[in-house]
């Protein structure tokens, strides 16, 4: 009986493995140039503590077991408590601002579909210590100048930009109650994805108040930041929550980047430990799920025994990422296919341990290179060298009695005799 894999995972052959390579590695050079540092954490976490970030709820989306001495486990879902947790322990001696980055594998109980597995990467940008849009700014432009890199373009991806702190001064100035909020804000975040009628009968029951739920509607209709300006003058936190966003803007126009991002009152965040300005990336043709989104969390060291301390991150998915860069024909264009320096073919199955040794010091020299286990006739051997794309074929044959190889360039066809000793000195070997 064939066994499948799990549903919801995946299984990387080669050819998928050189994509996650490919988008894993750009994740990390964008992060160094960028000034981030790699962390890593456990895979396995307290269950406890995805229930004091989320509540109890998270446990039915999560994986979830007791190890032998019955204690409640979690396979981690996200990294973001990780991350909370290895600060809060060394919070004195860390420098600031703490800005870190990470590529974790996780795994969430969901219901498999596009763009959603159960098992998958993520790319995590923070900045902990910066109570500043600036930190924003550098985590959005860090995400964009990825983006770039992988070839997609302001008319492939928008960031769209909003703000939990100026959503909540604003929402309490037309009369919603503080206790409200987070019921309301659920609503809010599933806002794009619902027909408008069925959005307004849910409102309608969270808000019996008919001259409220209007002005809720109004407020949520916003379009710019200019829109706002009206409402922000009911209260003095909701004026300086937007002219906070107009400063982050700003920013983002100095950084180059002010073309990937506009404001959307819309993008609300459904985690709850969002404190501030929060966005989320889009494919422009807004055909698939969010491919990333992040936000400011200045309470959640707090909440995890530590001090308060600002901060701000950004997490992407190789799911939904991997789908645009797909439909926009740039992996085909950007990932080189496997190709070796070398391939050593030999005609004498007496000279055959010849051929070996000569693999292994060509390998030694740094180069990539191979041969046929099999051995067989020049013409396999040649097949076989042009299949793995093999810039060179060394050909070890009767010439060999003279001490002499055979080099052919395998683009051009053109090949000459070389004499071994020669050939080898002028290979550089890598230090051990």
């Amino acid at each position: 009986m064939k066994i499948p894999p799990v549903k919801g995972t995946r299984d990387f052959y080669p050819a998928e493995m050189a994509v996650r390579n490919w988008i894993i590695d750009g994740w990390k050079k964008v992060s160094i140039r960028n000034g981030f540092e790699e962390y890593d954490g456990p895979i396995l976490e307290y269950l406890q503590m995805y229930q004091m970030k989320s509540g109890d709820e998270i446990v039915e989306q999560l994986f979830s077991l007791k190890d032998r001495g019955d204690r409640d486990l979690a396979i981690r879902p996200e990294i973001t408590p990780t991350l909370a947790r290895m600060v809060n322990q060394q919070i004195n001696s860390l420098p600031r601002p703490i800005k870190w980055f990470s590529v974790p594998r996780l795994c969430r109980a969901e219901r498999p579909q596009k763009g959603r597995l159960r098992e998958f990467f993520q790319w995590n940008i923070d900045i902990i210590g910066i109570d500043d849009c600036l930190a924003d700014a550098e985590v959005i432009f860090c995400a964009i100048d990825y983006l770039q890199e992988a070839g997609l373009t302001a008319n492939d991806i928008v960031v769209k930009i909003s703000s939990r702190k100026m959503l909540a001064a604003m929402l309490q100035a037309i009369g919603v109650g503080e206790d409200e909020l987070e019921a309301l804000y659920a609503l809010l975040d599933k806002r794009s994805k619902l027909p408008a009628e069925t959005f307004i009968e849910m409102l309608r029951e969270k808000v019996s108040d008919d001259d409220k739920r209007q002005k809720i509607l109004e407020l949520m209709n916003t379009d710019s930041l200019a829109g706002l300006a009206g409402p922000a003058e009911r209260s003095a936190k909701a004026k300086e929550s937007v002219d906070e966003l107009k400063r982050l803007f700003e920013l983002l126009g100095v950084m180059g980047v002010a073309d990937f991002c506009r404001f959307d009152i819309g993008v609300v965040r459904g985690l709850a430990y969002y404190t501030g300005i929060v966005y989320e990336l889009y494919d422009k043709a807004g055909e698939l799920r969010a491919i990333g989104g992040g936000g400011r969390y200045d309470d959640l060291l707090k909440q995890f025994g530590g001090p308060a301390v600002p901060a701000a991150g950004l997490a992407i998915g190789d799911c939904v990422l991997q789908i645009v860069l797909e439909e926009k024909g740039l992996l085909k264009k950007q990932i080189a296919a496997r190709r070796i320096d070398y391939f050593v073919a030999c005609t004498d199955e007496q000279l055959f341990k010849k051929a070996v040794e000569i693999t292994a010091k060509l390998r030694r020299s740094g180069s990539a290179a191979t041969f046929d286990y099999r051995g067989g006739k020049l013409g396999k051997q040649l097949k076989a060298a042009s299949e793995q794309s093999a810039k060179t074929c060394i050909i070890i044959g009767d010439e060999f009695k003279n001490g002499d190889l055979v080099v052919k360039d395998m683009a051009t066809g053109q090949q000459q005799l070389v004499k071994l000793d020669k050939f080898l000195s002028q290979l550089q070997p890598q230090s051990k």
